[in-house]
């Protein structure tokens, strides 16, 4: 908005009044929760008309595997509709990592990178152990 006396523009408002976005901050957890809400219950619609259109086209041409396979394409719909509802938007490059240090790939077989047991090794002796085999004796 324009201050008619000085001339001078108030800062954060457009020409109309509204509040101008001066920030690339993500979207709020609750927007962000709102939208996945959105798209779960839109997957989760379409199994209704599922049902109802097997049990028309049952009753229209008496054909039981039109029937099933409508019935069978409806059937992944909750398992979709969960999975893309708790997928969080793609990684930004400026986020941080959590793990640096962490191994890029995890072998299939993982191995020990020195064997457990080696030839010609002896234990050492742990301290007191002479006393608590004479006391366990008595």
């Amino acid at each position: 908005m324009w201050n008619s006396e000085g001339m001078e523009r108030e800062l954060g408002f457009d020409d109309e009044g509204r509040p101008v976005l001066i920030t690339h901050a993500a979207e709020s957890y609750e927007e962000q929760h709102r939208k996945r809400v959105r798209k779960y219950l839109k997957l989760m619609f379409w199994r209704i008309p599922a049902f109802l259109g097997a049990a028309i086209a049952y009753g229209i041409w008496h054909n039981g595997l039109l029937s099933l396979a409508i019935l069978a394409a409806s059937i992944p719909l909750p398992w979709m509709a969960v999975l893309i509802a708790n997928d969080r938007p793609p990684r930004r490059d400026e986020e941080p990592r959590r793990f640096p240090d962490a191994p890029q790939r995890t072998a299939l077989f993982p191995r020990a990178e020195q064997p457990a047991l080696e030839a010609g090794f002896a234990p050492t002796p742990q301290p007191h152990a002479d006393r608590a085999h004479e006391d366990r004796s008595r």
